[in-house]
C-alpha cells in the first residue's frame, strides 16, 4: 500500500475517533443489562459487552459506567446524555427522546421524577391522565387535597379523585411541564404514565423497545 494512501487512513481514522460520542442510560433490564442511547441509536448491553465503541463495564441501581475511548464514565438514568471526545465532558443542550425497554410481563416502566421527586412510572395507553395513589401523591409532597374533586369508574367501582397539575413529569432526560393528574384513595405499585403526558409525543415501537419522540 502507497505512504500516501497509509497515511490518509491513518487520518480518517484519527479524526473518526475524535468525533464526540453521545451516550445515555435509558433503562436496564435485571441486574446485567443496560438500554444505552450511543449516538442516538438504542442499543441493549450486557455487562462487560460492546458496542459502536462503548463497553458496559458495571450496572448499579440506577446508574451504569462504561468505558468510551480509553475513558471511564458514569451514567445516571434521568441525566443528559454525556459526550465523550472533542469537547468531552459536555452534555447536550437538551433532550427530545425517551427509550423504554420492554420488562417483565410486557409491561414498559422507568424510573422519573415529578416535581423533582424520584418516582417509577409504568406506561399506559389506557389512561386518560398521570394516575397515582394518595400516599404516593404523600410522598412526593403533592397538594393533592386542594385538587378538583371528582368520580372515576375503576375495576374496584366508583371511586373519589382528584384532578391536580403537575408542575414537570421527567422521564430520562425529557422534561414536560404543566401536566394533568389524578390521584385515587387506592395504593398503586407504579404511577400510570398517562396520556396527559404521552400526548406531548409521537409513539413508536422497535420489537422490545418504545421510542417517545417529543413533539415541536
Amino acid at each position: 500500500m502507497a505512504p500516501r494512501h497509509c497515511a490518509a487512513l491513518l487520518l480518517g481514522a484519527l479524526c473518526a475517533g475524535a468525533l464526540a460520542q453521545s451516550v445515555s442510560l435509558q433503562g436496564s433490564m435485571g441486574a446485567d443489562k443496560a438500554l444505552l442511547m450511543i449516538d442516538g441509536a438504542p442499543q441493549m448491553l450486557a455487562v462487560g459487552a460492546s458496542a459502536r465503541g462503548v463497553t458496559l463495564k458495571r450496572l448499579g441501581d440506577g446508574e451504569a459506567e462504561v468505558l468510551v475511548a480509553g475513558r471511564a464514565l458514569v451514567l445516571r438514568l434521568g441525566g443528559a446524555p454525556a459526550r465523550m471526545g472533542v469537547g468531552s465532558g459536555d452534555v447536550a443542550p437538551s433532550a427530545t427522546e425517551i427509550v423504554l425497554p420492554m420488562g417483565s410481563g410486557g409491561h414498559f416502566s422507568t424510573q422519573g421524577s415529578i416535581n423533582g421527586k424520584a418516582v417509577n412510572f409504568m406506561v399506559d395507553t389506557g389512561a386518560t391522565s398521570v394516575a397515582m395513589g394518595q400516599s404516593e401523591a404523600n410522598r412526593i409532597g403533592l397538594d393533592w387535597k386542594r385538587g378538583r374533586p371528582g368520580l372515576s369508574t375503576t375495576a374496584n367501582g366508583t371511586v373519589p379523585i382528584y384532578t391536580v397539575n403537575l408542575t414537570s413529569v421527567k422521564v430520562g432526560a425529557v422534561e414536560v411541564a404543566n401536566v394533568a393528574a389524578v390521584v385515587l384513595p387506592n395504593d398503586m405499585p407504579m404511577i400510570l404514565l398517562g396520556n396527559s403526558f404521552l400526548n406531548r409525543f409521537t409513539m413508536r415501537r422497535d420489537a422490545d423497545v418504545m421510542r417517545l419522540e417529543k413533539k415541536p
